[in-house]
């Protein structure tokens, strides 16, 4: 937890030089309901075991496949996806979050390598999902990871940073065209990058400016309480910008280093579900808590037998679910 605590004890020092900002400005997500997608990887996974007479294992993903999650859109064409979460979310009046994850040189070539070829083509996808969208109701998680690697130099592949904000910034323009898209773009997590100012900037190259604001620990594990205090520094470093928090696996905090070597970002043993997605209070910074990355879909095939990225694992989840304190 070391690293997390000096991450926010920067934060919080630099945020004190900065602009005056509303400590409580108005929630735009104020009197929204979160969608459950009955299409859930959780909700097929369930459909699944049931049919196959495990009722006991199916029972047991009930408090994953009764929760709001995330759909991610990360395939060359996004459009039957898109339009199928938000028009039924709209039937119902409900609001759904996506997840764009389609940029080039995604995972910087790891266990979720994939994405767009080159710039134009994922402005061109970006533009597909826009128009998707159209006029319904949605939450937009831009391009987790995007902008804390191409600011620490992460990814070699990703080549010149500024081309990196650029591109960004136009999704953000081409998503918030509409009227009732709210996009967030993705400023990493608590534990990543400590320096408020350069991620402030980094995020204003991105377009936060038009943006409705930054989206935090998306598939990460830093307490909810980290993560509050993470944001707010980086909020005032950005004069008041709201932010929303991914708690689908925080249920006890940033595991411990895996002794084997292997990441312990993934697939870690130790980590539990976190609390029911929720919007935030009226007034807020933090206008949401939510489950941004399905819990149980798996973050790589980083040991022996376990599934490739993004793949959902019943086992891994009802591990997260028996974990939770």
């Amino acid at each position: 937890m070391v690293a997390w605590a000096i991450a926010a004890a920067v934060l919080a020092g630099t945020a004190a030089c900065g602009p005056g900002t509303d400590p409580e400005p108005a929630n735009p997500l104020a009197g929204s309901t979160l969608w459950v997608d009955p299409q859930s990887a959780a909700a097929l996974a369930e459909q699944q075991l049931r049919a196959a007479g495990d009722a006991t294992a199916a029972d047991g993903l009930g408090p994953i496949s009764s929760q709001p999650v995330a759909t991610w859109l990360v395939n060359d064409d996004p459009t039957a996806l898109a339009r199928r979460v938000t028009r039924a979310a709209a039937v119902s009046g409900q609001l759904p979050v996506l997840v764009l994850y389609h940029r080039p040189g995604r995972d910087c070539g790891s266990y979720s390598a994939g994405g767009a070829g080159e710039q134009s083509s994922y402005l061109a996808w970006v533009r597909t999902v826009a128009d998707a969208i159209a006029d319904q109701r949605a939450l937009v998680i831009v391009e987790p990871d995007a902008i804390p690697q191409a600011l620490s130099g992460q990814c070699a592949q990703d080549g010149d940073a500024a081309a990196t904000y650029a591109m960004l910034a136009a999704a953000v323009d081409l998503l918030a065209a509409h009227e009732n898209t709210f996009v967030y773009l993705d400023a990493g997590h608590p534990g990543w990058i400590a320096d408020s100012s350069a991620l402030a900037g980094a995020l204003r190259a991105s377009g936060a400016a038009r943006a409705d604001g930054f989206s935090l620990n998306v598939s990460n594990f830093a307490t909810t309480t980290d993560n509050q205090v993470y944001g707010d520094a980086l909020s005032a470093a950005l004069g008041g910008q709201q932010y929303v928090v991914d708690v689908s696996r925080n249920g006890r905090g940033a595991p411990d280093a895996d002794p084997a070597g292997i990441d312990a970002w993934c697939n870690p043993s130790g980590v539990a579900l976190g609390q029911n997605p929720r919007i935030g209070p009226d007034r807020a910074r933090a206008v949401a808590f939510l489950w941004i990355k399905e819990p149980g879909a798996s973050d790589g095939n980083c040991r022996d037998g376990e599934p490739p990225a993004g793949q959902f694992w019943p086992a891994y989840a009802l591990r997260l679910i028996q974990q939770r304190q």
